[in-house]
């Protein structure tokens, strides 16, 4: 049975991608700032089949010492890890001008977006390594990846919103943090992805429907749809499960064609 940490696992499109590794056999275990969701959890373990496959540690991907504690309740239940996906964001309390933003914001966004999936995934790679042992002491070399971390980033890595540039600076420093682990993890049998949404539709998005239902209608994406927490998920259990053995930091695209550049 693989093992998956799943960060703001328990809604929107981190919802979508626990219940898909759920439905593929992993163990997830889910880390989040809100109490426990129990409705969330009953659905995920009848999902299962088996109530021990779903576990759920509050906490906040912004405070190192959470990161340990999640690490090690999943070691402790389970005896390995598979899988980190870094989900857990958030958008701007409050959309405001590059002229009018606050250095609260700033601090705020990034601490969770970059700081936190950043220094998790340290943590996570450390035990991975742990685990594992020495490679050279292993019997044989590992015929695929030894674990996977994936970065959920967004559109707005590449995207310019002038009033949230610091969503979309927390976005652009976690395209470059999945270059920089991929690059020094890959010696270590890990794999660091990036899987980039475009507009899909989560409670973070339902403020602004009318704009992208026009934006859609508009032309704004070649399939011209909201997207799903499902289809990011799709993109995630595929990453995860090692079907590309011999790729790392790469970009996956969930936007309908959104990035392609058109005239």
């Amino acid at each position: 049975m693989r093992v998956a940490l799943v960060t703001g696992g328990n809604r929107g499109i981190g919802l979508g991608i626990s219940r898909r590794l759920v439905e593929e056999g992993f163990a997830v275990s889910i880390l989040a700032t809100r109490e426990e969701p129990v409705e969330v959890l009953e659905e995920l373990r009848e999902v299962a089949g088996d109530p021990s496959r779903v576990r759920y540690v509050r906490g906040s991907v912004a405070e190192p010492a959470d990161h340990e504690r999640y690490v090690t309740d999943a070691v402790d239940a389970w005896g390995r890890l598979d899988l980190l996906v870094n989900n857990a964001g958030v958008a701007p309390s409050v959309r405001a001008d590059l002229l009018e933003a606050t250095t609260e914001s700033f601090d705020r966004v990034l601490g969770i977006n970059l700081r936190g999936p950043y220094f998790l995934t340290q943590e996570f790679a450390r035990r991975v390594i742990d685990l594992r042992g020495p490679l050279e002491a292993l019997p044989e070399p590992p015929s695929g990846p030894v674990a996977t971390v994936v970065n959920v980033s967004s559109i707005s890595a590449t995207t310019v919103s002038t009033n949230r540039g610091d969503y979309c600076v927390s976005k652009a420093g976690v395209a470059m943090a999945t270059q920089l682990w991929a690059a020094r993890l890959a010696p270590e049998g890990i794999v660091v992805h990036e899987v980039r949404p475009g507009v899909i539709a989560t409670d973070m998005t339902a403020g602004v429907t009318e704009k992208y239902d026009a934006l859609l209608a508009g032309g704004l994406a070649p399939i011209a749809r909201w997207g799903r927490p499902a289809d990011v998920g799709a993109a995630v259990v595929m990453l995860a499960t090692s079907a590309t053995p011999y790729s790392t930091g790469e970009v996956f695209h969930v936007d309908g064609g959104m990035h392609i550049p058109t005239l």
